[in-house]
């Protein structure tokens, strides 16, 4: 296998079976041992169980299309029964190698720079998102690295309660989040537990993370 890689301004082709660490300097631009080039269905990653406990009833799936075939995939559940209104959204990214990314631009660091940016979006949220700054967390135990962010937005009268929780495994970035109407200028729903849809949010992330391989 013929592997590209830049070192000191230059283009070097290297010949080997592609189990090798890179040397330092060196950009790499194909996928290293253990990183991940696909995801699991992100729909199918989540068992029922999880959604009867947190999303009970009728609910609605959605299934977002990806441009990234079997490197990204996304799901999203919606129940609208008063007193509860419950938004589920997963997604399981496998980031590819990018000499733009820091480090040695490999898939991994990739990953890693999405993570911080993730982190970067809930503490100071984008003014387009309308969203107040989170509070964030770092969950331990969980992957590579880990983290849950809580808001509460207010808009027109309606309240509402949302968790994210982002997981980092090497390249791989799973991204849930579960929100709740707390209370709303109609009535008839609410109020919802904060803690509830961390718990939630949590094993659903764990749920996706036990499929990835």
């Amino acid at each position: 296998m013929v592997v590209v890689v830049i070192a000191g301004g230059s283009w070097l082709l290297l010949r080997g079976s592609g189990k090798n660490a890179p040397l330092p300097g060196q950009i790499v631009t194909s996928f290293l041992p253990g990183e991940f080039q696909t995801v699991p269905n992100a729909c199918a990653a989540v068992p029922p169980a999880m959604l009867d406990q947190y999303l009970p009833w009728k609910r609605t799936k959605v299934v977002p299309n990806s441009l990234d075939g079997r490197s990204d995939s996304l799901c999203d559940w919606t129940l609208d029964a008063r007193p509860l209104y419950r938004l589920l959204d997963v997604e399981a990214q496998a980031y590819a190698p990018n000499g733009l990314a820091s480090g040695n631009g490999s898939a991994t660091f990739a990953a890693i720079d999405a993570y911080r940016q993730a982190v970067a979006e809930k503490v100071n949220p984008p003014k387009a998102s309308h969203l107040p700054k989170a509070t964030v967390t770092t969950m331990r135990g969980l992957g590579s690295a880990a983290f849950s962010a809580f808001q509460m937005s207010t808009a027109g009268g309606d309240s509402t309660d949302l968790l994210t929780m982002v997981v980092r495994d090497r390249n791989v970035l799973i991204t849930v989040v579960l929100e709740g109407l707390d209370h709303s200028s109609t009535g008839g729903y609410g109020p919802v537990s904060a803690g509830q849809l961390k718990i939630g949010a949590l094993t659903a992330a764990r749920d996706i993370l036990a499929k990835v391989k």
